[in-house]
């Protein structure tokens, strides 16, 4: 390490110590020729992810922007700012572990909606709506009844897991309602 009064190379570390909640590490050194004392900060260098657009240009991912836009999918849906930034981080992470460096904005498009999705519905569909590019009433409707035969699948699924005890006990409960949004045929 050049020491930044005399500009030798030769130093030795005095403390090492963790730094920006184990993201860092900061050492204090001393120049063993001037013998002024100096901080480093070694970090792990992240190698940039590209992001390759509907178009076919490329740019560097942006966490801001992808964040800016889950805001005004998530806005009064009550997901705190704290949480869209968590998933954002979750999303960065996991594409820094990826081997590969491109990735296109229908892979990213497809994480954030598996995390609105677990979320909010609401949120879902307003992401899923700008990002999928929604042209009319028909794809949201479309979206919508994916969405609701994906919750009917896991309400089902968890009703055949439950015992029968359980199932039992909630046939004759009266907070178990099935409701079906369409018309009453009786």
């Amino acid at each position: 390490m050049q020491c930044p009064y005399c500009q030798h190379t030769n130093s030795r570390v005095l403390e090492s110590r963790s730094s920006e909640g184990g993201q860092s590490i900061r050492r204090r050194r001393e120049c063993l020729n001037c013998k002024h004392r100096f901080t480093t900060y070694e970090r792990i260098e992240f190698v940039p992810i590209t992001v390759i657009k509907h178009d076919g240009k490329k740019e560097s991912f942006d966490g801001s922007k992808l964040l800016r836009g889950m805001v005004r999918a998530c806005e009064k849906t009550g997901i705190s700012h704290q949480r869209l930034e968590t998933i954002v981080d979750d999303i960065e992470a996991y594409l820094q572990q990826r081997p590969q460096r491109e990735v296109t904005t229908h892979e990213i498009g497809q994480l954030v909606l598996k995390y609105l999705r677990e979320e909010n519905e609401v949120a879902y569909i307003r992401f899923a709506s700008v990002y999928g590019r929604f042209k009319g009433i028909k794809d949201f409707v479309e979206t919508l009844d994916q969405l609701q035969e994906e919750s009917i699948s896991a309400s089902v699924s968890q009703w055949s897991n439950a015992s029968a005890t359980d199932r039992d006990n909630a046939s004759t409960s009266p907070c178990l309602s099935l409701t079906h949004n369409g018309s009453d045929n009786s």
